[in-house]
């Protein structure tokens, strides 16, 4: 018989932004546990329409845009691949309240000129997920869309979910609240004493969504979910005076210049503030005096001619001097997951 609490169900595998992907070990019950968490705290309703372009073999589409859906009796419309002209298209089409969306698609929602050619009257949410997108972005779609912003966290270890930001009161950057019968705690990461509020730390969740393991690896199980059942996410964040989670970066991502942290997730937001940037990503540079310098790769917006001088320059005044990038190296695209997170790792390869 089928032992719903440990049986393997799905194995997709982690990005690998960082290092190499690993398989993630998910039962029936994270899988049913999550699609019931998930309904707890969106407003999906029986008929609605959501555009899928996330594949399924992805854990943020199949959890949220395959089988929560089906689970509310609602309707998916599916695309073999992401193209923003059929995307607003479908959008406009079948009147979609809700999309579920990358950081990449929500920066194309924000700032591409085609978006102004369709009628999105209908959309009401813009949900951002599997990678953090910054308040300005949020307040950017909202002015453009008149859609709210929300974003909601989770990672391939959770099933995926473990926040959402709570409906009509999103504060634009946060995540949000952990979903029900979810708990989370900030953890410092050299002490492993929970952290104050307001006070940055590792993000540790326990919940029903947590995997079983890695398949095969039970080292980097065991470092993962640790005494308690908690799993480490290996996210630095903060949880607020009103129970809300900020994500600020993953703490191996994290740039050490002279013992000051640099968040490249904060680099880029800043870089994508500005008018000749397209897309961005921020990596760290070895030093010998500085230990890590943070070193920008820039795509340009179509049209502009950017300078790397004039880029720094117009990071002058948005942060503090040793966050501002040594060096700006203009390229094509940035290398992402299907999800849209950052191949770091791909990115430091292939410009070493």
């Amino acid at each position: 018989p089928v032992d719903l609490d440990d049986h393997v169900v799905v194995l997709p595998y982690s990005s690998g932004t960082t290092g190499l992907p690993k398989g993630v070990m998910l039962t029936h019950r994270n899988l049913v546990t999550n699609v019931d968490q998930s309904l707890g705290a969106i407003e999906i309703q029986p008929g609605e329409w959501t555009v899928a372009f996330l594949p399924f073999f992805h854990i943020y589409g199949q959890t949220v845009l395959m089988n929560v859906y089906l689970a509310r009796g609602a309707g998916v419309v599916t695309m073999p691949r992401f193209d923003l002209e059929q995307f607003l298209r479908l959008v406009q089409e079948y009147r979609t309240p809700r999309i579920w969306a990358v950081p990449p698609v929500a920066i194309a929602l924000a700032k591409h000129p085609l978006v102004d050619q369709f009628d999105l009257s209908a959309v009401r949410q813009i949900f951002s997920a599997a990678a953090p997108a910054d308040e300005t972005l949020m307040n950017a779609i909202k002015d453009r869309i008149g859609a709210e912003g929300v974003q909601a966290y989770g990672m391939t270890e959770l099933s995926p979910i473990s926040h959402i930001a709570p409906a009509k009161k999103a504060k634009p950057g946060a995540v949000g609240v952990a979903v029900p019968n979810t708990e989370c705690r900030i953890v410092d990461p050299e002490t492993k004493k929970d952290c104050m509020e307001n006070e940055e730390g590792e993000l540790w969740v326990r919940g029903p969504q947590v995997m079983k393991g890695y398949l095969n690896n039970q080292k980097a199980t065991d470092e993962t979910i640790v005494e308690g059942g908690w799993l480490r996410t290996g996210d630095l964040g903060l949880i607020d005076e009103d129970g809300e989670l900020w994500i600020k970066d993953r703490l191996k991502e994290l740039i050490k210049f002279k013992g000051f942290q640099v968040a490249p997730a904060e680099v880029e937001a800043a870089l994508l503030e500005l008018a000749d940037v397209a897309d961005c990503a921020v990596l760290g540079k070895r030093d010998d005096e500085a230990g890590e310098l943070p070193v920008a790769f820039v795509v340009k917006r179509e049209g502009s001619e950017p300078t790397a001088d004039s880029i720094r320059a117009a990071l002058d005044g948005r942060l503090v001097s040793y966050k501002i990038p040594a060096e700006v190296t203009f390229i094509d695209a940035i290398p992402k997951t299907a999800s849209g997170k950052i191949l770091r790792r791909q990115l430091r390869d292939s410009h070493a």
